[in-house]
């Protein structure tokens, strides 16, 4: 799915357990022994007591890109993802003079390969373990802030003695609302290259119009590459750097899926919140999201018309406004799919049960009783603030402020003993500061976020006086935007860089505006901060409590539990198939005469002229499906995913590479917050469109051969 996010911090108060049915469920990888049983009845191959085992296939060819999903292809490093999830890198390499974003990009020799975006990261799976014991050690008997800063201190903790080993990337997750706690380990690979991208017209095919939507002829795939060091240690890129040579790697399968088969997908789900109250999906669904809705819609129709007309400001926004375009259709899907499946009702309905189930006994009223009002009170205030920060938020919009209030908690931080920093501004968080800082210059141009800004703020002056922040409206009292990027230093990549290392004291005596306006807006943050931990570690022990009544309400059911996706690794499974939808029939494959019915030559409809004359050809080698009698672009089947398995590879019974999971369709997004068999499906691209693009149109045959694929 290209709407993607991880989870942070706040994961100490979100994870939640779920009770499985049909093909619903986003597993660790302890649990398939759990479930042995049930995978093998639907048709899974391999040995599955053993398929969570991290040192072994296919788990331990899975990676994460920070943000997306992948797995290496071969034993040099090859990387797969989806195109969209390399867009940052296409759109930082482009230029009017070569545009890849449009064009595509195909490395033809190792050689050739171009260094990712700033920032770009393959994290291979080496370990997640169990810590719960040291990280609830010390925090029982806390609340609030108090307990926010114990739990945050024993995950550092964590952290630290994790990352001790070089190049290791770690971080610790709740799960079960806090029932337990697991450490992630990954190693960070820091030389990632772009190797190979199909153009706009296959990659993106149809774009916004069709995105979420079924059916889709989409070839959303990518390639990357890991390098190291000659020794093999991780390093930063350079020209004596080697490709990575992964402990495993996916083979890719001889033989295509076909209706009702067994698949799995694994990968890196960031979020869901199946067991939020009622009150909360309330809100949520009545309130905050047709907001945010209308908010995106304005940006993304503000930024198109920004743009328009000048290639160099397109390409610069292009990622922005991918994404903007993308959250805001999916939270159109997400408010039709509530209304479909009648969400608000049946989490009311749900939690009555629950609740009743508690009140029917006086022992589980006095264990679970005043956790469940607390949360009830909490909760409230909340959604009273939630509108509100929403509109402060559009502060945000500049990255000049941005980054100047970065630079500025930066420099705070490090005057502070190690130990006491804030996660983001700790030393295993300068390079992906330095490269956020580095990226604004491809993302940046100074008239166009001016514009941007100053619509923001005008929704953002909709607030009464009181709710917004003092500290900025004092400043901005007596000045306007345009004085500010008149006068300020920090739309140059250097001079921004240089901020990097100086003290606070030279950011107080600072004449750069937006430096001013982050020093003046520096104390009141850091209050609202506060308050934001002191209710944090309050949520957090009263939402544990009520999960872990929860657990005990579902196993009294004798159901199978998964914890809510929170960014770790998990794999799901289901079957390939298609779905009836308000009448209609939709059949679990695309295929390629598809894509020249939709083909218009314009805009988002624009095929590569030799991919259509291949399939008017009807060209299609070894790659076209006995079932079908022709070449598969796309299926369908009912896979349980979500934002961040935008990239999750798709492997058969055996294990094998069948395809790259993309998307879901439209009113099946509801399933970050319920589940519903009927509508929930996603959408793949199936590895013989793949293969046959690369073949065929693009010539990738040194990619073929490096796969173990022999082309005709």
């Amino acid at each position: 799915m290209k709407n993607f996010l991880l989870a942070g911090a706040s994961a100490l108060m979100i994870a939640a357990p779920v009770a499985a049915t049909a093909d619903e469920g986003m597993w660790l990888p302890s649990q398939t022994g759990a479930i042995a049983e049930d995978m093998k009845a639907a048709g899974l191959e391999l040995d599955a007591k053993t398929l969570g085992d991290l040192n072994r296939p296919p788990l331990t060819a899975i990676a994460s890109l920070g943000g997306c999903s992948a797995a290496f292809l071969s034993p040099q490093g090859l990387v797969a993802t989806n195109h969209h999830c390399v867009a940052g890198s296409l759109q930082y390499n482009s230029s009017p003079e070569n545009d890849y974003l449009t064009n595509g990009f195909l490395a033809k020799t190792l050689g050739d390969e171009l260094p990712a975006a700033p920032g770009s990261r393959v994290y291979v799976i080496e370990d997640l373990r169990d810590v719960t014991t040291a990280m609830l050690k010390g925090a029982d008997k806390l609340e609030g802030r108090a307990r926010y800063d114990r739990l945050q201190a024993n995950r550092t903790a964590l952290i630290e003695a994790c990352e001790k080993q070089a190049n290791r990337r770690c971080d610790v997750r709740a799960y079960f609302g806090g029932a337990q706690y697991w450490l992630q380990q990954q190693l960070e690979i820091k030389d990632v290259r772009l190797v190979y991208a199909p153009a706009a017209g296959v990659g993106n095919f149809g774009g916004e119009k069709d995105n979420w939507m079924w059916p889709r002829h989409t070839g959303d795939f990518s390639f990357y590459r890991a390098y190291v060091a000659p020794d093999g240690s991780s390093a930063d890129f350079s020209k004596d750097n080697v490709p990575f040579k992964p402990k495993a790697f996916l083979p890719i399968a001889k033989t295509g899926v076909k209706e009702g088969d067994f698949i799995m997908v694994a990968g890196f789900p960031g979020t869901t919140e199946r067991l939020r109250t009622a009150e909360e999906a309330r809100f949520e669904f009545a309130e905050l999201l047709p907001y945010q809705q209308r908010m995106l819609a304005e940006y993304g129709d503000l930024i198109d018309a920004l743009t328009a007309g000048n290639q160099a400001a397109t390409i610069a926004y292009a990622a922005t406004l991918q994404g903007v375009e993308n959250y805001e259709k999916k939270i159109a899907g997400q408010l039709a799919g509530a209304d479909a499946i009648s969400l608000i009702e049946k989490k009311q309905a749900e939690e009555a049960a629950f609740r009743a189930w508690i009140a029917a006994d006086p022992k589980r009223e006095a264990q679970y009783g005043a956790a469940l009002a607390e949360l009830d009170r909490l909760i409230a205030e909340e959604n009273a603030e939630a509108l509100a920060d929403a509109r402060r938020g559009m502060l945000g919009r500049s990255q000049m402020l941005g980054a100047a209030t970065r630079l500025y908690r930066w420099a705070n931080e490090q005057a502070k003993p190690e130990k006491d920093r804030e996660p983001g501004y700790q030393p295993r968080d300068k390079a992906f500061f330095v490269q956020s800082m580095q990226r604004i210059e491809r993302r940046y141009v100074s008239e166009i976020e001016q514009a941007i800004w100053a619509d923001a703020l005008e929704e953002y002056r909709q607030l009464a006086p009181e709710d917004r922040n003092q500290s900025f409206d004092a400043y901005m009292e007596s000045r306007d935007i345009a004085s500010l990027y008149a006068a300020t230093q920090l739309g140059d990549t250097a001079t921004r860089m240089a901020w990097m290392d100086k003290p606070v004291a030279e950011f107080r005596a600072s004449n750069d505006p937006f430096i001013q306006l982050a020093v003046a807006m520096y104390d009141e943050g850091l209050a609202n901060e506060a308050e934001a931990k002191e209710r944090s570690g309050t949520v957090q022990k009263a939402r544990s409590k009520v999960m872990q009544a929860r657990l005990a309400y579902a196993a009294a059911q004798g159901k199978t539990m998964y914890p809510d996706a929170n960014g770790s690794l998990r794999f799901t499974y289901g079957k390939v198939t298609g779905k009836a939808v308000d009448g209609q029939i939709w059949t679990p494959f695309t295929t390629a005469e598809g894509i020249v019915a939709k083909h218009t030559g314009r805009g988002e409809f624009d095929a590569p002229d030799t991919m259509i004359k291949l399939i008017k050809a009807k060209d299609y080698g070894q790659y076209a499906s006995p079932e079908l009698g022709t070449l598969p672009v796309d299926f369908m089947s009912t896979v349980d995913i979500t934002n961040g398995n935008s990239g999750s590879s798709t492997l058969n019974a055996r294990g094998e590479f069948v395809g790259l999971a993309f998307d879901g369709t439209i009113e099946g997004v509801v399933s970050d917050w319920m589940y519903d068999p009927a509508i929930n499906r996603t959408i793949h691209v199936d590895s013989r469109f793949m293969l046959w693009t690369m073949e065929k149109v693009d010539g990738a045959t040194r990619l073929l051969e490096e796969m173990g694929v022999a082309a005709e």
